[in-house]
C-alpha cells in the first residue's frame, strides 16, 4: 500500500483536481454557454497563491501553514469571482462559437500579461512555492473534501430554482425569458461561480506543483478541460467528475504503454507527446456517438425505473 501511494499519490491528487476543473467548466455549460475561460481563472488563482506564499506569507522556516493556504484559496476565489463578473457581463452577450473565441482571447490576454510582468516571474514563472504538506498525497486532505462539497452543492443546485433556471436557459433562452427568467443574470452567475471554483483549484495546484508559470493557463488547457466535460457528460455534474478523473489519468496510462517496450519508436513517441491530438479525436468521436457524454441523467432514471 505504501508503495502504491508513493507511486500513484501525485496522480490521484491530480485526478481530483481535474474533476474540480471539469466542474468549473460545467457551470457555464449548464446555461448553454460554451465558455473556455476556466484555464485563465485557474492560472490567476495559482499566481495569487504563488505570489502571496513567496512574498506576503514568506517565512524563514520550511513549514507553511494550512490556514495560510485556506486564506489564499479564499482570496483567489474572491478575485477570480470579481474578474468573472467584469468579464462575464460583456462577454456573455455573445453565444456559441463567438463566446468560445472571446473566452479564448481572455485566456490569451492573461497569459501574455503574466509573461511580461516581473511579479509573475515572466516566462520563467515562480519557483520554490512553500509546501503545507510533507507528501503530495496529503493534498487530498484539501482537494478531496473540496470535491465532495462541490458535488453535494452541484447535486442540490440541479434541483433548486437556480439550477432549473440554468437548464431552462440552456434548452431555450427565449422561452426562459418569456417565463420571467433573467437570462443575463443567471448566465453571469454561472460564469462567476465557475471562475471562483477554477481560481480556488489554481491556488491548491500552485502549492501542489511547487512552481507556477504561464503554461498553466493556455488554449491547450482549454481543450483538455473541454474534453473532460464533453466526453464525460455535459448534462450532469457527475459526467464532469468522471471525465476529469479519467482524462487526467489517460496521459499517464498512454505514457506507461509507451514505456512498456515492444512498440515502434514512432508509436511510442506519439503516445507520449500526442495527448492533444488524441483528445481532439476523442472530442470528435464523442460528439458523434455520445452527444450527451458517457454519463447522462437517463442512466439514473432507467435504474430508478428498474428498481421500481
Amino acid at each position: 500500500m505504501t508503495e502504491f501511494i508513493s507511486t500513484y499519490g501525485s496522480l490521484i491528487v491530480s485526478m481530483v483536481l481535474g474533476a474540480l476543473l471539469g466542474l468549473s467548466l460545467y457551470l457555464p455549460l449548464m446555461t448553454g454557454q460554451l465558455s473556455l475561460a476556466s484555464p485563465g481563472f485557474y492560472a490567476l488563482g495559482g499566481y495569487i497563491a504563488a505570489i502571496l506564499s513567496t512574498t506576503v506569507f514568506k517565512s524563514d522556516s520550511n513549514s507553511f501553514s494550512i490556514w495560510l493556504l485556506l486564506i489564499e484559496m479564499i482570496i483567489a476565489g474572491v478575485v477570480s469571482g470579481l474578474l468573472g463578473i467584469a468579464v462575464g457581463i460583456p462577454a456573455l452577450r455573445l453565444r456559441g462559437i463567438y463566446l468560445a473565441i472571446a473566452t479564448i482571447a481572455f485566456v490569451e490576454v492573461l497569459r501574455v500579461i503574466s509573461l511580461n510582468l516581473e511579479i509573475t516571474g515572466g516566462a520563467v514563472g515562480i519557483f520554490g512555492i512553500p509546501q503545507p504538506f510533507q507528501n503530495q498525497i496529503d493534498y487530498l486532505w484539501i482537494a478531496l473534501p473540496l470535491l465532495i462539497i462541490s458535488m453535494v452543492l452541484f447535486y442540490r443546485l440541479e434541483r433548486i430554482r437556480v439550477g432549473r433556471a440554468f437548464t431552462a436557459i440552456r434548452e431555450d433562452e427565449l422561452a426562459a425569458g418569456a417565463m420571467g427568467i433573467n437570462p443575463t443574470y443567471y448566465k453571469v452567475l454561472a460564469f462567476t461561480l465557475g471562475a471562483i471554483l477554477a481560481g480556488v483549484v489554481g491556488a491548491i495546484s500552485a502549492h501542489f506543483l511547487n512552481t507556477w508559470n504561464a503554461r498553466q493557463g493556455t488554449f491547450d488547457a482549454s481543450i483538455i478541460y473541454l474534453t473532460f466535460v464533453l466526453i464525460g457528460g455535459s448534462r450532469t455534474f457527475l459526467g464532469s467528475v468522471v471525465g476529469g478523473m479519467v482524462f487526467t489519468a489517460l496521459p499517464e496510462i498512454l505514457r506507461s504503454l509507451a514505456d512498456t517496450g515492444g512498440l515502434p519508436v514512432w508509436l511510442a513517441q506519439f503516445l507520449r507527446d500526442g495527448r492533444l491530438i488524441i483528445f481532439g479525436v476523442l472530442i470528435v468521436i464523442g460528439t458523434i456517438f455520445f452527444p450527451q457524454g458517457l454519463v447522462t441523467p437517463d442512466i439514473f432514471k432507467k435504474r430508478q425505473i428498474k428498481s421500481r
